[in-house]
C-alpha cells in the first residue's frame, strides 16, 4: 500500500535536487526567499504556515497545500486550527476550491496516519 506523504516528499526532494542542480541563480534565489519567508519574525512560524496554507489553497496549488499542511503538522498545529484556516480559504476562494479542500483533508489524514504509525 502506498504512502501519499512519503510519495510526495520523495518526489519533491528528487525534483528539487534536479532543479537546483542546474545552478540557475534566479531559481536558487526564489527557493531561498521561500525558505526565509517562513522563518519566525514578527509573526511566528505557525502563523506564517497557516498564511501559506490559506494562500496556497486559494490559489488551488495542491502541491503547495500539501507542503504547508505538512509544515503545520510538524509545527504542532491542531486539526481544528488547520480546519479553521481551510474554512477561511474556502470562503475567500469560493466553491471552486472544494475539490482542493477534499485533497487537503485527505492529505492531513495521511499525515496523521503516518504519525500514528511511528
Amino acid at each position: 500500500m502506498s504512502n501519499p506523504v512519503e510519495e510526495f516528499n520523495s518526489y519533491r526532494s528528487k525534483m528539487n535536487d534536479r532543479i537546483l542542480g542546474d545552478n540557475n541563480k534566479i531559481i536558487k534565489r526564489i527557493f531561498n526567499l521561500d525558505t526565509n519567508a517562513f522563518t519566525a519574525g514578527a509573526l511566528d512560524k505557525r502563523t506564517k504556515e497557516l498564511l501559506g496554507l490559506v494562500a496556497s489553497a486559494v490559489l488551488r496549488c495542491d502541491d503547495c497545500v500539501k507542503y504547508h499542511l505538512e509544515s503545520c503538522h510538524k509545527e504542532g498545529l491542531t486539526w481544528k486550527e488547520v480546519e479553521e484556516a481551510l474554512g477561511v480559504a474556502t470562503l475567500i476562494g469560493g466553491t471552486i476550491m472544494i475539490p482542493h479542500l477534499r485533497r487537503a483533508y485527505e492529505y492531513w489524514d495521511a499525515l496523521e496516519a503516518t504519525t500514528n504509525d511511528n
